[in-house]
């Protein structure tokens, strides 16, 4: 109707392209877990995943025959959309993807973005909580809000998401105290020249 809102984009394609496009979408993304691709292409993959993993929280023959018809890969896919993925999701009341915006990923500069699923194994967000916890407990200054806001909603619905969490701090530090480790050993290890008064040339030495 015009002048009416889009209840969809069309991707510029026909009808069954689109749809065959996003079945490739949401399969790679059910794959992986993570996939990159256009803004546009993310923001509709988006809304057929969030359908899946509904589909999967129900968990009938009815939801299962759907779900199915959508996968391309359904025999790899359907036992992780009914049980991994149903446990994980079992709980939250909504918002089972998240889109963030990239750098353009092609030379045309298109909007780009990431399109995950939350409380996974590749979560940026909880990723970037992370780094965020050690930087501020290195400055010794306390939890800014933003932070804190951030941890709640990384660790509110995923199963013993404090706790990995906390772990993941705690492996970032590590990481962080073996390479400052390196670099000073990497300094010690330099070599200075020294002047030769014989010569009046320069030498080196450790």
């Amino acid at each position: 109707m015009a002048g009416g809102a889009m209840k969809y984009r069309h991707l510029g394609r026909k009808s069954s392209h689109r749809q065959a496009l996003l079945r490739n979408l949401v399969t790679s993304l059910f794959e992986h877990e993570s996939i990159s691709t256009t803004w546009p292409k993310a923001k509709e993959a988006q809304r057929l995943a969030e359908k899946l993993i509904t589909l999967g929280k129900r968990n009938t023959q009815a939801a299962k025959n759907k779900a199915q018809g959508i996968f391309y890969k359904p025999v790899e896919l359907m036992p992780k959309l009914f049980s991994e993925l149903r446990e994980r999701y079992l709980n939250r009341p909504g918002g089972y993807t998240r889109v963030l915006r990239i750098e353009p990923l092609k030379e045309d500069q298109a909007a780009s973005a990431i399109l995950e699923l939350v409380d996974g194994p590749r979560d940026i967000r909880f990723a970037m909580t992370a780094k965020t916890l050690v930087r501020e407990r290195a400055a010794d200054e306390g939890l800014r809000p933003m932070t804190a806001k951030n941890v709640k909603k990384v660790t509110q619905f995923r199963p013993g998401g404090e706790e990995e969490l906390e772990r993941t701090v705690r492996a970032l530090e590590g990481q962080e105290r073996d390479e400052e480790r390196r670099a000073r050993g990497a300094l010690k290890r330099k070599v200075y020249p020294k002047l030769n008064e014989d010569t009046g040339k320069y030498t080196s030495y450790n």
